[in-house]
């Protein structure tokens, strides 16, 4: 397998991928259906800007926030039903029950611990120190500048943490779980070991808690943009969507089981980061995950950063066996 150079790399001597918008598939049938899965996703995104920008104070709360969350990633597992971008991550019953379990872990425990010692309480540690009186500039922009600003800002940080995982090893063993992954599918996002799932949520954005209404709205970007990159829907995003947003297209690269493909898009949402660092490939891969596509239990997810580091330190750091002489 000769792969394709693209920049200084070769993506996809190790696995098949497909690189370049032009030779991904197009999504198949009549008039009605190509036209929306072209604008579905930027309908939905300019919609939901729309009812934040507007909505009364009395609505425009976070409990309305997760409750639109929920029936939009109902709504995205509804479509990859009826337009499923490779047949074969269609999802099973053991594949729903086990990422249930994981969403159901991120809402229970992970929460819990996070406001103890997660970002949501460093922040509010610092905040006190803080003279927010130099903030005033921040909140006299207009309030998508805010959002815009507040989204960029911690997708940075995702990029930077999430690129770290993968270049040093104490981080990668948290993150690897990840990417025993077989399929993406609407939860997959959720599916890791705890800690990696603890780590990737750090960000910044508490730090705008203030300014209720512009985290409101960059929540948004994360909802209607960052929610594409684990699901089995074929769309024909439109090219300047395509050249801003990270896709499902570009996080199955990530996903794939060519090692170059995986290192690169790293940003959660906005894969002109990528770009700006010279980690974006545009492409897409159906085969998925580690060690040949093999899927990771459970147990072993969540044992397995502490399994792992502890072997690797006792082969570093354990006393050699002595070679016994043949008689």
């Amino acid at each position: 397998m000769d792969g394709v150079r693209v920049g200084k790399r070769v993506i996809g001597a190790q696995a098949p991928v497909t690189i370049g918008w032009e030779n991904i598939p197009r999504v198949q049938g009549g008039p009605v259906r190509q036209f929306i899965f072209t604008w579905f996703q930027p309908t939905m995104l300019f919609a939901l800007i729309a009812f934040w920008y507007y909505a009364p104070n009395s609505i425009a709360k976070a409990s309305t926030a997760i409750g639109i969350g929920i029936g939009f990633r109902v709504l995205l597992l509804a479509l990859e039903w009826v337009n499923p971008r490779f047949d074969s991550w269609r999802l099973t019953w053991k594949e729903l029950v086990t990422d249930l379990f994981y969403v159901g872990l991120g809402y229970t425990v992970l929460r819990l611990v996070d406001g103890f010692i997660g970002d949501g309480a460093m922040i509010e540690a610092i905040q006190h120190s803080l003279n927010w009186e130099k903030f005033m500039w921040f909140m006299a922009l207009p309030l998508l500048v805010q959002a815009f600003l507040i989204s960029f800002i911690f997708d940075f940080g995702q990029y930077w943490m999430h690129r770290g995982m993968h270049n040093w090893y104490p981080l990668w063993l948290t993150h690897a779980p990840h990417h025993f992954i077989t399929q993406l599918n609407i939860n997959k996002g959720a599916v890791g070991n705890p800690v990696e799932l603890f780590l990737i949520g750090l960000g910044i954005g508490g730090f705008f808690d203030f300014l209720p209404r512009a985290a409101l709205l960059a929540g948004t970007f994360g909802l209607a943009v960052a929610s594409y990159q684990h699901i089995n829907v074929r769309f024909n995003s439109p090219r300047w969507w395509r050249f801003l947003f990270n896709t499902t297209e570009h996080h199955s690269l990530h996903h794939s089981q060519d090692y170059e493909a995986t290192r690169s898009n790293y940003a959660g949402t906005w894969v002109i980061i990528d770009r700006m660092f010279g980690t974006c490939v545009d492409g897409e891969a159906e085969l998925l995950g580690m060690e040949g596509g093999r899927r990771m239990s459970i147990r072993e997810t969540m044992h397995y950063p502490f399994t792992e580091g502890w072997k690797t330190i006792r082969e570093k750091f354990g006393r050699p066996v002595a070679a016994v002489p043949a008689e």
